[in-house]
């Protein structure tokens, strides 16, 4: 079985989805009145699945877009300067943007983002 070396598993599957439900409807109040463009943009390759699960929960028009970026190069720690290997597609100045990001540990590379 898939979990078989899990020690521990914190959040059952029905605890992520109604979590991502709750996150969806809550971007969706937000925005609801918002005359620009919302753009959600998945910083890959980790949050891709978190990501769709996400903005498909979304019930508003969004517009789709993907970056690549690192801190980490080869190793598993930040070398404390970010590389962007995939940039965005559209210009997103002035524009509502939602970042969704997988792992967020030193904040090195969302303070890069942003």
């Amino acid at each position: 079985m898939m979990n078989d070396d899990i020690a521990k598993i914190y959040f059952t599957e029905e605890q992520l989805k109604a979590k991502v439900a709750e996150l969806g409807a809550q971007i969706t109040e937000d925005y609801k009145d918002a005359k620009e463009d919302i753009y959600c943009v998945g910083i890959l390759k980790g949050a891709s699945v978190f990501y769709t699960d996400l903005v498909r929960a979304i019930d508003l028009p969004v517009h789709f877009d993907f970056m690549i970026a690192s801190s980490y190069g080869n190793g598993t720690s930040t070398t404390g300067s970010v590389k962007i290997l995939k940039d965005l597609d559209y210009d997103i100045e002035g524009k509502h943007l939602i970042v969704i990001e997988d792992i967020i540990d030193s904040g090195t590379t969302m303070s890069y983002l942003l």
